[in-house]
Formats: structure tokens, sequence, C-alpha cells
């Protein structure tokens, strides 16, 4: 295919603008159009000061900068795209004003012109449907703020000439960013993946788990993710983000992996949208986020017996390593004492699993998150069971705290908070591996690119966790919930049962 030097937008907004700034600075030729000549005008505005402000920072030159605004052409009529190379629409996420769209660029551009949707959740085969040369038609999902964002999904429709996805992914090269190819499926990738963050830290406020603000903790002080689910839900607004949610469930036919909550759908219709709005899940005084003071550490119970249960091997080594660091002594008894606190290390299962399966003390047992390790400084949590009495759960507290390590104490949940949502998280990226979506590769580029996941991608992590106990995990909630959202996918099981990684490809396929 021919070199694209010109590209044309259609769409003024935010995400047109840019793509705009991205195109010029790379040398491209942009001619902006937007049915509101008015936002193409503040579009040109935005523009010179953002290109500005970074001459200030000494991030691009003055004369980059000049040049780039020069090379952005204010267009009044959508005939103007008659020279582009490509256009990207960049509009309103409806099919049938999409669909119109292009019907009316195809009697505009050259027969060669690539034409692509900027959608974040239509499907490109149902968009290039309307057009007379579907094999031209794809996707370039761009992603908020698109300058700093450097991750592009490049989705190809049924009909898409594999030539077009190839020259949109030299194109992203050119422009400084990554991009990473997708089959045309619900949430093509990144917001695919999404759900496993989204979807499972919204069900822990539904199921009364733990509060917002310390399930963001944990995702952030245990597991070592950027942001927690009601962090990253108000910095995207749920006006954006519910209805993902919906059209992805929905979409993939009512999967329960992707079942949306009733808690982010009040709160969308009560216009508790996120920071944008001054309220979300948090309130936001002069944009900074307001988080409720945590419950103070509780005083320590002086000469306090710790039994812990040797059920689980890897639990129970990390769980006793760490109270003789901190000065206890374990009980080694093949059962507990009467008056000792009783410590459980559960794998995907609650509190109350492990009680009633064992035959323990209720009141007097706690259960210690151990998957993620429990280092000095890692934030600990711990969980209850509906029969845990206060003094226990606060002498653990105060044990488990004594190193000066921050302690979060939830609910009773098949696999507390993060051991669930991470198990979740790299589940549903096994999925889209399984359904050759993308491959290994890309789906950890676009996850670490464009969610800021930690271990370079959600497949990685999973290598790095421990593939074997994240299965354990998933068939344990799957057992205790017997909800089948916890289902294992097949890809995680089968590279668990032949010691592969998660980035394992088949060594060969069906033909």
């Amino acid at each position: 295919m021919k070199k694209i030097e010109t590209i044309g937008i259609v769409g003024a907004g935010a995400m047109g603008r840019g793509i705009a700034q991205l195109a010029a600075q790379a040398g491209l030729e942009v001619l902006l159009f937007d049915l509101n000549a008015q936002a193409v005008a503040a579009a040109l505005d935005t523009l010179q000061k953002m290109w500005e402000k970074l001459v200030g920072k000494g991030k691009i030159t003055s004369e980059l900068a000049r040049d780039s605004l020069a090379r952005v052409k204010a267009c009044s009529d959508l005939k103007a795209m008659a020279k582009a190379g490509l256009v990207v629409e960049a509009i309103v996420e409806r099919l049938d004003v999409k669909r119109q769209l292009f019907q009316q660029l195809e009697e505009v551009v050259a027969p060669d012109c690539i034409l692509v949707s900027n959608t974040s959740s239509l499907s490109i085969t149902a968009i290039a449907a309307a057009c007379k040369l579907p094999a031209r038609v794809a996707g370039y999902h761009f992603f908020n703020p698109v300058p700093l964002m450097k991750v592009v999904e490049v989705i190809d429709g049924l009909r898409t000439d594999p030539a077009v996805g190839d020259a949109l992914m030299q194109l992203a090269r050119s422009m400084g960013h990554t991009p990473v190819r997708a089959k045309d499926m619900p949430g093509f990738i990144v917001n695919h993946a999404g759900r496993g963050m989204n979807v499972e830290g919204v069900l822990l406020a539904q199921e009364g788990i733990a509060p917002f603000y310390q399930v963001d903790a944990i995702m952030r002080e245990q597991a070592g993710f950027r942001m927690g689910p009601y962090e990253l839900l108000d910095l995207t607004a749920l006006d954006v983000s519910h209805p993902v949610m919906e059209s992805i469930y929905r979409q993939f036919y009512d999967e329960p992996r992707f079942r949306p909550s009733p808690v982010t759908a009040v709160r969308y219709a009560g216009g508790m949208l996120g920071r944008k709005t001054g309220e979300g899940f948090y309130r936001y005084v002069d944009g900074k986020k307001q988080v409720p003071v945590a419950p103070p550490v509780p005083e320590g119970q002086p000469g306090l017996r710790v039994w812990v249960a040797p059920y689980h091997c890897i639990g129970h080594k990390r769980a006793s390593a760490l109270l003789r660091t901190l000065g206890v002594g374990v009980i080694a008894t093949d059962a507990p004492p009467a008056d000792a606190l009783i410590v459980v290390t559960p794998y995907g299962e609650d509190t109350s699993t492990v009680v009633g399966e064992h035959q323990l003390d209720g009141e007097r047992t706690v259960a210690l998150d151990t998957f993620f390790g429990l280092e000095k400084g890692k934030r600990r949590v711990l969980m209850c069971s509906p029969a845990t009495l206060p003094q226990w759960r606060d002498a653990a507290h105060a044990l488990f705290a004594s190193d000066g390590t921050e302690v979060s104490v939830v609910n009773d949940s098949a696999g507390f908070v993060a051991q669930r949502m991470v198990a979740t998280i790299v589940n549903v990226a096994c999925d889209i591996a399984q359904q050759s979506i993308a491959t290994p590769e890309d789906i950890d580029k676009a996850v670490s690119l464009g969610l800021g996941y930690p271990s370079g991608g959600p497949l990685s992590m999973g290598d790095a966790l421990g593939a074997a106990q994240l299965l354990e995990i998933l068939r344990a909630m799957h057992k205790v919930t017997g909800g089948s959202r916890y289902r294992a996918s097949l890809w995680l099981q089968r590279r668990v049962q032949l010691g592969l990684s998660l980035r394992t490809e088949p060594a060969c396929v069906a033909r």
C-alpha cells in the first residue's frame, strides 16, 4: 500500500485532537473536520496552547511546534477528505451514526484510502458492513490522552484486508506509538482485559467485603497495581465506564465473568461519575481525592498464643516465617489449643469454608493472605468469618501490624480481595489468548501500556505469581461460590498441566 502522508480526522473532541497532535508532530498533514465548526476552532486553539506548553517544558522545539500547527488544516466540508490516505473517525459511539459517516466518506475519498474507526466498543465488522469496500475498513483504537497513552489497537474486521492492518501498524510506529493487533471481538484487548479489575472490584463493594478505599489500598500496596478499581473508575468516569461494562456483557451474550453491578448503575444514574463531577466513589475537593481515615491499630494482646493451620503448605510456611520475625513462636500441635488465636491461610477459599471443613473454632479464627508475600512494608490482609469475635480480630490486627506494616481487615470472601481480583484478571487475559483475539505478546503489551498493570502485563504477572497457584485459587473460588464466573480458562489449565508459561502459543495449530 502507498505511504500515508495525509490523515483526515472526523471529530474534533478530545480523541480527535489527541490523534491530530500525534500525527502532526510526526510530520503528517492533518485534515480536521467536525460538524460543529466551533469545535474545530477550539481544537486548533487547544493544540496551539499544548504545543506552546511543551516548548516551555523543553519537550519539543519551537520549530516543531510551529510546523506541527501549520500541518493541521481546519476543514469546513467533509469533501476536504478527498486527498487523505487515511481517515480516522472519532465521533459519537453510535453504530448508525458511524455507518452513515463511512458511507458519506466512501463518496469522497479515493478507492485506496483507508477508513478507520476509533471506537472502543463497537464492532468493526458491523461498521464495515455498510461500506462498498469493507476490505479497507479497520479499527484504530487510541486511548485518552492520546499523546501520553503510547498504545493503539489495530483491529481487523472479518473483511479487513490484512495489508490495511499492516499499514496501520507501521504508521503507529512512525508516530511513536506501540501498535497491537486484535480480532474484532467485544472490547478488543484492553477493554476486554479490564473486566477483571473493574467488574470484580465493584462486586466486592456489592458483597460488602471492604470499604472502597481499603480495596484500592490493597490492590496498590499488596498486589502492586498503580490504582485500585474505584480510583480507576473515578478517573475514567462512570458515564464512560458503566455503558462499556453493559455493552461488553451483552455482546458476550451475558457472560457471567463480565456481569456489571447495580453499584455502578445507581451511581451512574445519580450523576456521581467520578473526578469530573467532584464525587464518585470518593469525594474530590479542589481536585484532590478525600480518603477516609483508616481505623487505628488496636492494642496488642500480651502473651498472645498463635496456632497456624497446616492445611496449605505455602501459606503455612510464609505465615510461620512472618510470625518468627515478629517474635511470636508458632504452637506446634496438630490441633489448636483452646486459648490460641487460630490463623488459616487459604488460597481461594473463604474463612468459613476452612473453619467448617476442619471443624475449627470460628470465634478465634482469622485468615491471613500469604499469596503476595508478607514482607515488611507490603500491606497485609486479614479476613474474618461471620463468627470471628472482635477481640480475636483485634488481636490479629495488632499482631500483624506490630512491625509498622499497614493491615486491612476484610469480611469473608472467597479469595480475599487481591487473590480473587488478580486471579480474575489473569484468567480473563488467558481467555483472550484462548480465543485468538490477540497474541500473548500483544495482550501483555496492550494491558501494560493501556491499563498500567504491573509485571509487564497479565500473562507475565500470572507466570511471576505462579500459574498453578492462580489455578488453585480459581478452582477454590468456583467451588465455594458455585459461580461460573470463576471457572478457569482452558488456556491457563492446559499450560499449568504441561508446565508451560502463560505466554506460550501452541506449537502446532489445526489445519
